[in-house]
């Protein structure tokens, strides 16, 4: 059974007061050949670079040892064994929490001291009964990590915080005992209830922000939340270049025309044709908003018309330094990026006519193919972003 829902993911952090560097680490992948989302919480004893870096190999472990489909018990003694153990408090020098999100929607959790992970059914509070599992060998014999399995629904949600976030403003009067799970639970319950289709990074946000709130604005401790969003996929069409042969202009228009969901057009050429074949007018903006570009142009119909090459060029050029705190401006680039970050699964239409412009000598190298470019931002898209990638060219 292949799941009908998109698993968007994404997380927050906020340093330990004063620290340039978190000693949480948030690790994803998407593993595109089993169609599986790993994700893994990582926080390190203490804070700063040592912090970081234990929290970086428990993350990384994880990581590689759930994706080779080991047993929950097995990866739970491979990491807790290879953790150095601190000599004074003897205890291992980072948690963790990982989600092992299989095709079918299947989602396993394994937590080992981390606060508890929160599962939300729509705005209500979904318990997926966790079992205790206890180590017999090695140095951490003894130890209890928790697990549990579950088939997520839609609108369910997953979230994970590290005890920055969980102990924000322990000792003060209002939380003497910290900013508990159950209140953290209540209050991100409270969020969805007042916008039903918040996005993992905004809720994540929110859920550091209040936190750091707690904290009286000087964190205590790294402050991260991961959440993990089961949801209806918000779908968009890229279409760039004329199709080989004429007779397939028609097929590229119902195509477009066609398609359930946003829709952007790459290249001047590709705008005529659709143009042509729908019937309708392209207008043109004359207002340059990126002086390295050509203006974008308004198609009756389509979300974002723009240059070709040029303008996939520079969105390749956004995408690989591109994060959550990236501010984008109103570039036709910029736009697309912003289309693409909004999407989940991206079907990119390229077109394989050799574009007589392109073949001038005297243009610069830069002007790669077409389809190198476009399969850079798939990658980009794919591997850092967890984007569902469809292809066809015509």
């Amino acid at each position: 059974m292949q799941k009908d829902f998109y698993i968007e993911v994404n997380s927050q952090q906020r340093n330990h007061d004063e620290e340039r560097i978190c000693g949480d680490v948030f690790l994803n992948r998407y593993i595109k050949e089993e169609d599986r989302v790993v994700a893994v919480l990582s926080d390190g004893m203490g804070h700063g670079v040592k912090a970081n870096i234990l929290a970086t190999l428990t993350a990384t472990m994880a990581l590689n040892f759930t994706r080779e489909h080991k047993e929950i018990v097995r990866i739970a003694e491979i990491i807790m064994n290879t953790l150095p153990v601190c000599s004074e408090r003897k205890i291992a020098y980072s948690t963790f929490t990982i989600v092992d999100i299989e095709s079918s929607g299947k989602t396993n959790i394994l937590e080992y001291d981390n606060p508890p992970t929160i599962v939300l059914r729509g705005n209500k509070i979904f318990d997926p009964s966790w079992n205790r599992i206890v180590l017999e060998k090695g140095k951490h014999a003894g130890k209890i990590l928790k697990s549990c399995t579950f088939m997520p629904e839609k609108e369910d949600r997953i979230i994970i915080c590290s005890d920055g976030a969980s102990q924000s403003g322990m000792g003060s009067e209002a939380l003497p005992f910290g900013w508990e799970r159950d209140n953290i639970a209540s209050y991100a319950a409270t969020l969805v209830n007042s916008e039903a289709s918040i996005s993992a990074s905004v809720l994540a946000g929110k859920i550091v922000s209040m936190a750091h709130k707690n904290d009286d604005y000087k964190a205590k401790d790294d402050i991260s939340c991961a959440v993990i969003y089961f949801r209806e996929p918000r779908k968009l069409l890229l279409c760039t270049g004329p199709p080989y042969e004429k007779e397939k202009d028609k097929v590229l228009a119902a195509k477009v025309s066609g398609y359930s969901g946003k829709v952007i057009l790459c290249g001047g050429t590709t705008a005529d044709i659709i143009a042509r074949e729908l019937n309708r007018k392209i207008v043109d903006e004359l207002i340059f908003e990126d002086p390295e570009l050509p203006p974008e142009s308004f198609l009756e119909g389509i979300d974002l018309v723009t240059e070709g090459i040029l303008t996939l060029q520079k969105v390749n050029e956004i995408l690989k330094t591109f994060n959550n705190s990236v501010r984008l401006s109103k570039g036709p680039a910029d736009k697309i990026v912003k289309l693409l970050m909004e999407s989940d699964e991206i079907h990119f239409i390229i077109g394989t006519r050799i574009n007589i412009a392109h073949q001038d000598p005297n243009l610069p190298v830069e002007l790669e193919i077409r389809r190198t470019v476009v399969k850079r931002i798939a990658r980009l898209l794919e591997e850092k972003w967890l984007k569902k990638i469809t292809y066809e060219y015509i």
